[in-house]
């Protein structure tokens, strides 16, 4: 389902689907988000901005917003967040302001983001690569809005997973009843049959403007690391 949608165009989750994912989200995953903002507070430090100012961070499609907002709580930076829902982008605000954070939210297209080039020092998206309708593009747009010297990282789900992996991953959420039902089942099927390889990322990363890039394999998901 996943990959036929995302042959018409970018997935885009809206109206009361949005509420849910970030009512779920709130509940059962600020823990995994948490960690998330940690792994992008070493792609840059406070103070260490180009030109020695805040650091300017993009989160590409940060669904409900709370990567950003745990990332804004450990450091000084300027962060961004673009999200193609204008349903998600209201939901990010609204978070953003009960939690008393500084984080710019703004809709976009990644495969045509709203920003000039160089402008990020570094950049992030998480379980929303699988989405785009437009993967190479949305990766040229990653190589034009990132500073010379900056860094990406996408985390995704990996296709190659087993069900022990998968059951693992959803135990680690605490779910229970019909969530542990539903994302043991969306895990299994829609997500998986829609996400990437090793080596099919790789192969996508080969023909971008990316010279340098790793991807590696930890659990349910794919660290695809990006230099600029």
């Amino acid at each position: 389902m996943l990959k036929y949608l995302r042959k018409i165009n970018d997935v885009s989750i809206t109206g009361n689907m949005a509420k849910w994912y970030d009512k779920n989200s709130r509940e059962n995953r600020r823990a995994e988000f948490a960690g998330y903002a940690k792994e992008i507070a070493c792609l840059v430090k406070p103070g260490e901005g180009s030109g020695g100012g805040k650091p300017h961070i993009l989160e590409v499609a940060p669904g409900p917003g709370y990567v950003s907002i745990e990332l804004a709580k450990l450091g000084n930076y300027h962060i961004t967040g673009m999200d193609i829902s204008a349903d998600f982008v209201e939901i990010c605000k609204a978070n953003a302001n009960r939690e008393k954070v500084a984080v710019d939210f703004v809709q976009g297209n990644v495969s045509a983001m709203p920003f000039n080039g160089e402008s990020f020092d570094a950049l992030f998206c998480s379980a929303a690569f699988k989405n785009f309708h437009n993967p190479s593009g949305a990766l040229e747009e990653m190589y034009r809005v990132l500073k010379p010297g900056g860094q990406g990282l996408i985390i995704d789900m990996n296709k190659n997973t087993t069900t022990a992996v998968r059951k693992g991953e959803v135990h680690k959420m605490q779910v229970h009843g019909f969530e542990r039902w539903f994302m043991l089942f969306a895990f299994g099927t829609f997500l998986r049959n829609g996400a990437y390889t090793k080596e099919g990322f790789e192969a996508l990363l080969a023909s971008s403007r990316f010279s340098n890039w790793n991807v590696e394999e930890q659990g349910i998901s794919l660290y695809v690391h990006l230099y600029k």
